[in-house]
């Protein structure tokens, strides 16, 4: 017999779960997603995950303009059974309203950025940004590893048909001029940052 706790794991109503229920349900692991009314619980974090978030997050808040803030995983509550985070996200700075808010609307991001994972894959290239451009968001970046640098894909909305538009990659240099004027030096997550 051991003295370690037992797990036990929130049991889904039949409808599945909600957008709101992600505030309710007690002892969630951190950074748990709902798609599709069901939770997604993510792993734990590669160092290389971490330094591309951080990377990308310092590059696009020295670019900001003042009415746009940049946050890492924060939800995005994209209908009553999605409520996904994205790893960076850019949002209407008078969007963050309480200090307690734990999640924004579609209609305030910007952009939002998934950093791919060995058990995100399927997610992150296929079913999340789906769902940000339905919901409208403008921006998307999906960020791929290749050895220890990041390979950043850029997408844009064509607000016609709901769907992202490739506009372009990138393994050295991010230098853009929409969503807004920024360049950031891919090769520096080797370095510390």
């Amino acid at each position: 017999m051991t003295d370690e706790p037992q797990l036990t794991w929130p049991v889904p109503p039949a409808r599945g779960w909600l957008a709101d229920d992600l505030d309710r349900l007690p002892d969630l692991p951190p950074h748990t997603e709902l798609i599709d009314g069901s939770l997604v619980f993510v792993s734990p974090q590669t160092a290389f995950h971490d330094k591309a978030m951080r990377l990308l997050q310092t590059g696009l808040l020295s670019a900001a303009p003042p009415e746009w803030d940049v946050l890492r995983e924060m939800t995005v509550t994209l209908g009553p059974r999605n409520r996904p985070e994205p790893d960076v996200l850019v949002v209407r700075t008078d969007a963050i309203a309480d200090p307690g808010q734990t999640t924004f609307r579609p209609e305030d991001v910007l952009l939002a950025v998934e950093v791919v994972s060995p058990d995100s894959e399927d997610r992150d290239r296929d079913a999340k940004p789906r769902k940000y451009a339905a919901a409208g968001i403008r921006h998307f970046w999906r960020v791929e590893r290749e050895n220890w640098l990041p390979v950043v894909h850029v997408f844009e909305l064509d607000s016609e048909t709901r769907t992202y538009r490739a506009m372009g990659t990138y393994d050295d240099v991010l230098k853009l001029a929409v969503p807004f004027p920024l360049e950031i030096d891919l090769t520096a997550i080797t370095r510390r940052s």
